[in-house]
């Protein structure tokens, strides 16, 4: 099944950790406003990195997030909150993949770890930095 025609003409982020609703960087409080387009799933690895995390894509883990529309100044601005570096040598790596949403695929913006900050970091085994949080929260 195809996206619907509208939502294929927007650029689309996948956010799964402080950038999801409720976070520590709520996508919704850039502007202009992003608009939230869904919720999906990923193939990847969600790793603890501390006060946030980070996803190394592809495998067989799944890792839940949400889709939002964004225009390209958000896109800009999450690059610079990301510490997207040209020559990918930043803090995250910026990819595009489809990400499921149902039975549809969306084409995705996703902030990828670079891998040589993961050294010792644990797996987030649930692939939902939300369910962690609260996790830790309840334990603590």
């Amino acid at each position: 099944m195809m996206p619907h025609p509208v939502l294929t003409a927007a650029r689309h982020v996948f956010v799964y950790g402080t950038l999801r609703k409720g976070g520590r960087n709520d996508i919704t409080r850039y502007s202009p406003t992003p608009r939230h387009v869904a919720h999906g799933h990923l193939a990847g690895t969600l790793y603890d990195l501390g006060s946030y995390p980070g996803v190394v894509l592809g495998g067989p883990g799944r890792v839940s997030g949400e889709i939002y529309a964004i225009t390209s100044n958000v896109e800009t601005q999450l690059d610079r909150l990301e510490e997207v570096q040209p020559d990918g040598s930043g803090e995250y790596i910026k990819r595009e993949v489809a990400v499921a949403v149902g039975d549809e695929r969306f084409i995705c913006l996703v902030y990828e770890i670079h891998p040589d900050r993961l050294e010792d970091k644990p797996v987030v085994t649930s692939g939902d930095w939300l369910v962690h949080i609260a996790e830790l929260r309840r334990v603590s």
